[in-house]
C-alpha cells in the first residue's frame, strides 16, 4: 500500500533562535520512499517568504536530523512523503524468545537502562510483583503492554511535558508517550529491551478517529530484533510509518528550539493513497467528521500560502 504522509507546523520567534527538527522518515524507510521525505523551512514575513538553510546529521540513534537557524519571526516547517508499506497489521509473534542478559548485543544493553522519562530503577519491585511470574518472551512483554492499556485512560488534557512513567502508573491517565514510556520501564524492569518510537499513524483502513497528531508506540527487542509495541492501541494496526527511535521522548523531539519558540499552526496526517494520488476513501459507513479547529491548529492569518 501507499502511504502519504504529511505536516505544516509553524512558530513565532521573539529573536534569531537555532533550531533541531527531526521530521524525516527513518532512514531505515529510505528504499521504500516513493516521493518526498523533504523538511522546507520558510521565514514569512508578510507576503514575502524566504527559505531558511538546514544541514542534516545521524543522532547516536541513527535517526535523520535537521538543524538550522532561524531568522526572527514567523517560522514553517512543512513537508510530505508517500512510501510503500505493506499492507498488513502488526505482526503477533507469540512464540518469540527472551534472550538472557549476557546474549543481548552490546548496542541494545542500554534499552534496558533508566532514562529521563523511564526510572527502571523504581519499578523493579512492582514490575516482579505484577509480571514476574509469567512465561518469558512474547507472553509477558504483551501482557505488560495489554495491562498499560487496560490501567491507564487517555486524556489530551492531562498531557504535560515533564509526566514520568512513575507519575502513569500514579495517576493513571495520559496521552500516547505516557502510556508507552509506562510499558517501557515495565518491560526494562523484566530484562526485556524497550526502546520509544515516534511516527505516523493514520486511520488507515480502520474507523476515522479525528484530526491527526504524531504518534508513540514502542517496540522490544525479542528472538535477536525489534518487535512493535503499542501500548495505547493494543489492537494490530496498518500503516505506521517510522520517523525516530530513541531510549524516550526526550530522545526523539520532533522538534527543540533553543530559545523560546511559540506554536503557532500544527497540522499533521498520514492516509492511504492509490498510485494515481487519489486519497483511499474511509471505510463503508464510517463517518468522517469535520476538523476540530482549535489555537493548537488553527492557521494564523499571514502564515498559510
Amino acid at each position: 500500500m501507499l502511504i502519504k504522509t504529511e505536516y505544516d507546523i509553524q512558530f513565532h520567534l521573539q529573536m534569531p533562535t537555532p533550531m533541531v527538527a527531526m521530521l524525516h522518515l527513518h532512514p531505515s524507510l529510505e528504499p521504500q520512499v516513493r516521493s518526498g521525505n523533504e523538511l522546507k523551512v520558510k521565514h514569512i514575513d508578510r507576503a514575502t517568504k524566504a527559505d531558511v538553510a538546514t544541514s542534516e546529521f545521524h543522532d547516536v540513534f541513527g535517526n535523520r536530523c535537521a538543524r538550522f537557524m532561524t531568522p526572527a519571526g514567523a517560522i514553517r516547517l512543512s513537508g510530505m512523503s508517500v512510501v510503500e508499506m505493506e499492507a498488513s497489521a502488526d505482526p503477533i509473534n507469540a512464540y518469540a524468545r527472551q534472550s538472557p542478559v549476557e546474549e543481548l548485543p552490546s548496542e541494545v544493553l542500554q534499552f534496558l537502562l533508566p532514562s529521563r522519562y523511564c526510572q527502571v530503577d523504581q519499578f523493579g519491585p512492582i514490575a516482579q510483583d505484577l509480571f514476574g511470574w509469567m512465561t518469558p518472551g512474547w507472553t509477558r512483554a504483551s501482557a505488560i503492554r495489554d495491562w498499560v492499556h487496560e490501567k491507564v485512560t487517555f486524556n489530551y488534557q492531562a498531557a504535560r511535558p515533564t509526566k514520568t512513567a512513575m507519575d502513569v502508573f500514579t495517576e493513571r491517565i495520559g496521552v500516547c508517550r505516557d502510556y508507552q514510556h509506562l510499558a517501557i520501564a515495565l518491560s526494562r524492569c523484566q530484562n526485556i529491551p524497550a526502546r520509544y518510537v515516534t511516527g505516523y499513524l493514520g486511520d488507515i483502513r480502520a474507523p476515522y478517529s479525528g484530526p491527526g497528531d504524531f504518534s508513540a508506540w514502542y517496540e522490544v527487542f525479542l528472538d535477536g530484533r525489534w518487535m512493535t509495541m503499542d501500548a495505547r492501541h493494543n489492537e494490530p494496526r496498518m500503516g505506521r510509518v517510522l520517523m525516530a527511535t530513541g531510549r524516550d521522548a526526550a530522545d526523539v523531539a520532533i522538534t527543540t528550539s533553543f530559545g523560546n519558540a511559540i506554536l503557532t499552526n500544527f497540522f499533521v496526517d498520514s492516509y492511504e493513497v492509490l498510485g494515481s494520488g487519489t486519497k483511499v476513501p474511509p471505510l463503508p459507513g464510517i463517518a468522517m467528521e469535520e476538523p476540530i479547529v482549535t489555537a493548537m491548529n488553527r492557521v494564523v492569518q499571514g502564515l498559510a500560502e
